[in-house]
């Protein structure tokens, strides 16, 4: 008898949703302004048009169609905010959590501050639930984030149908396009809204667009080409993490350098790898990743020596903290993890961009 109240409760719960997701009307979310890209897509909801690039490594191409970094911004009076949405067939990440992956992560401004209000929980391909309701009918700004390791193929935001919906404007000025890997991408994040570009963002006004590719960031020259030849404001490259040491030797100066000769004048920000907490004990990762760091060290001072003007190094001791406790896996940041990266690297990215006034006014 337990076990049958349950059930009914369970699909009456699931009756309840389905009924008032069915009270709405759904628009596609196309028709409103996408945030965070690079340039027009045919798919809206991948980051980067790779037809137009040369011999991109065909794992680059595949996780650009991801729509990490991706928001879609606009404005509506609706005391309800519900989507539907359908992405890929791809298993389960064991270091990401379903939300973060597949799911979806609605801010609302409260004053002049983001706040979130709400997630998209995936349940399957395609999707449908409401996100937030009972709220007042009184005008809000909205940001809805899309998944951070999947392709959308459909996105369509819900409202009461006695609500009106209207695109916003991009809420974020200039452009920072940050290369780098999982770790930019957003892999531990809990939410797609919490990847650290996306938080650089919110925290500054400043457009930091999210060019993560993880597991990938090796700075192959076809990857260069694609890099420099999309308009930015400033480029951080934080790629270190998924380019060996000796690669990093191999090929940082050709790849800062294929920037620099596209974008003369514009300011190139490195940064090194953080530390990742199981190369305290895995000796050889330990080793590792302290010569990753070293190797790309020198490549940023042999380059500023030679001349190169506008190129700056952010060093990571620290960055995530010294009590072993900001990772999900030993390697990615957990949210506590990317919260103090976040507050490390936040002033010393601002007083570079300040420099070069690229602010948010």
């Amino acid at each position: 008898m337990r076990y049958l109240l349950i059930l009914i409760t369970i699909i009456t719960s699931f009756s309840a949703s389905a009924q008032r997701t069915g009270e709405l009307k759904f628009i596609p979310a196309d028709r409103f302004t996408l945030v965070g890209k690079c340039e027009p897509t045919h798919n809206p909801y991948n980051r980067i048009d790779t037809n137009k690039y040369k011999d991109l490594p065909p794992r680059v191409v595949q996780l650009l169609s991801h729509s990490a970094g991706i928001a879609i911004s606009f404005k509506t009076n609706s005391n309800v905010i519900a989507a539907k949405w359908c992405v890929s067939a791809s298993k389960a990440l064991p270091n990401m959590v379903p939300t973060a992956q597949k799911g979806l992560d609605l801010y609302i401004k409260n004053g002049q501050k983001w706040q979130f209000a709400g997630i998209g929980k995936v349940t399957g391909i395609c999707n449908e639930e409401i996100l937030i309701g009972r709220m007042d009918n009184t005008e809000k700004e909205c940001l809805l984030y899309l998944p951070l390791y999947d392709q959308v193929d459909k996105l369509e935001i819900g409202i009461a149908k006695n609500a009106d919906i209207a695109a916003n404007n991009n809420p974020f000025v200039k452009r920072v396009l940050i290369y780098g890997s999982s770790i930019v991408q957003g892999t531990g994040a809990s939410r797609p809204g919490m990847a650290y570009p996306a938080r650089l963002s919110r925290g500054t006004g400043i457009n930091f667009i999210n060019l993560g590719l993880s597991g990938n960031a090796k700075m192959e020259p076809e990857v260069a080409d694609m890099v420099a030849a999309i308009d930015a404001d400033a480029y951080i490259l934080d790629c270190v993490p998924n380019t060996n040491p000796e690669l990093i030797t191999e090929r940082t100066a050709n790849f800062i350098s294929t920037v620099r000769k596209r974008n003369p004048d514009i300011p190139i920000i490195v940064m090194q790898s953080l530390i990742r907490e199981n190369g305290y004990w895995d000796k050889v990762l330990g080793t590792q990743v302290r010569q990753q760091n070293i190797n790309i060290q020198k490549e940023v001072l042999s380059l500023l020596q030679k001349g190169m003007k506008n190129l700056y190094l952010i060093t990571s001791e620290n960055m995530i903290g010294d009590d072993h406790e900001g990772t999900i896996d030993g390697t990615h940041p957990n949210d506590l993890g990317y919260d103090r990266m976040i507050q490390y690297i936040t002033p010393l990215i601002s007083d570079i961009l300040n420099k070069h006034n690229i602010k948010n006014h």
